[in-house]
């Protein structure tokens, strides 16, 4: 892959903006970015700052998004927008999002050094609130862009602080009763596309010698249960024979072994799923003799296809049943939680991958299985794209990673799309 001079001379202007935000929200372990704080004001009001050193006109929206343009010979046309979100998880990773609105940034900082003006617009979107840590909502700004927060939305409160998203968007200056009309607060006519650059927050790329960047086929959907309770039959784990057992841990243990059992049967046949049970609890008179008689777990089950995941939970509720008749115990679902898939506009990642193969950049399709902004535009109607660049560790924690050269790599596809854009 040939080297291009966006990738060594944009090397030291991004490096800067991320060693500058972690210092701002270096935590014990890691960054932490709350949205809608003002910390995260904070960093966007930096990030603005570097807008307006190469001529972005900069605004924000009644959501608190950011959006810094750099104009098009024909403003009539709708504008390339690019970018991501600034906050992060508690004592998370610095590149998650931020990653993103750097890419676009830098991509900018590019076109003033070398005066380069393309046909449309090209706007650095900047958004506010992605994660659910605090609140317990994500895409909380994206959402809030489309008009679609609710007002049980706004009232949900903060994991360790007194206080209410509603409160602490209302510290920000804003008014959130906007924001749950049901009506985008922007004109979406103006946005021809969206392009969202992203550390891939899984191994998948970091695991490929050659390859460090993908192109997203879409964003996975999910069905989830926050907590499903297995009451089997509390006793003396010396007195009773098998046979007389009513054990929820074993009964809990068989349902998830068929599952994965059930789940590598889908994915030899080519369908699209993950599996995750991430929380498994005993109940609160657990002991080591004691035959335990109720567990409580979580269950996440993700596809592209919303018709495999709604399958998929059928087959586990069906199995579910079997096993309260084999075993004697029943099993309690809390009401699923459904999230639809977020589907990427084919022709614009069409787009992104002739853009790679045109610049010499190895490149493959890969799936999303996190949540992202892009989802959520995406739904409002404006084809979406994602890059993918190879990260290291994983996600959501302090121990994130990311190889620069990875980075200026994704952040050079990105520039490639957008110049052959027109």
């Amino acid at each position: 892959m040939s080297v291009t001079g966006l990738q060594t001379e944009g090397l030291k202007y991004a490096k800067a903006i991320f060693d500058t935000v972690r210092r701002m929200s270096a935590d014990t372990l890691g960054v932490s970015r709350q949205g809608y704080s003002e910390l995260e004001t904070d960093v966007l009001h930096y990030l603005q700052g570097l807008g307006r050193d190469i001529g972005l006109e900069v605004r924000a929206d009644d959501a608190g998004n950011v959006w810094m343009t750099m104009p098009g010979r024909d403003r009539t046309l709708p504008a390339f927008v690019a970018g991501s979100h600034v906050d992060s998880v508690p004592q998370g990773g610095n590149y998650d999002g931020l990653a993103g609105v750097t890419a676009a940034l830098t991509v900018a900082w590019w076109m003033h050094r070398h005066q380069v003006q393309l046909e449309r617009d090209y706007t650095v979107l900047m958004m506010r609130c992605e994660e659910s840590s605090y609140f317990g909502k994500a895409y909380v700004g994206s959402l809030g862009m489309m008009g679609r927060l609710t007002q049980s939305d706004l009232m949900l409160r903060h994991r360790t602080e007194d206080i209410t998203l509603g409160q602490c968007i209302s510290a920000c200056g804003l008014d959130p009763s906007k924001l749950t009309a049901g009506t985008p607060i922007v004109d979406l006519k103006k946005i021809a596309c969206f392009v969202e650059l992203h550390i891939e927050q899984g191994p998948t790329l970091t695991s490929n010698d050659k390859v460090r960047v993908g192109v997203v086929t879409g964003i996975r959907g999910n069905v989830r249960h926050k907590n499903v309770v297995c009451h089997g039959e509390t006793a003396h784990s010396g007195a009773v024979n098998k046979e007389f057992r009513h054990d929820a841990v074993m009964a809990t243990a068989a349902l998830l072994s068929r599952m994965d059992n059930h789940w590598q049967e889908w994915l030899d046949r080519g369908e699209d799923l993950v599996f995750t049970v991430g929380v498994i609890r005993t109940g609160a008179t657990a002991a080591i003799s004691v035959i335990p008689g109720e567990v409580s777990f979580t269950l996440d089950m993700r596809s592209l296809s919303a018709d495999t995941c709604e399958r998929f939970h059928q087959l586990l509720l069906e199995e579910a049943a079997a096993l309260e008749k084999e075993r004697g115990v029943r099993f309690d679902f809390d009401k699923p939680l459904y999230t639809a898939p977020g589907l990427v506009d084919q022709a614009l990642s069409d787009r992104i991958y002739k853009a790679a193969e045109d610049n010499g950049i190895p490149c493959m399709r890969l799936p999303s299985g996190a949540g992202h902004d892009a989802a959520v535009i995406g739904a409002a109607g404006i084809p979406v794209g994602m890059i993918f660049i190879a990260n290291q560790n994983g996600s959501h924690n302090p121990h994130e990673e990311m190889i620069m050269k990875d980075f200026m790599t994704g952040t050079d596809l990105l520039w490639q799309t957008v110049r052959q854009f027109d």
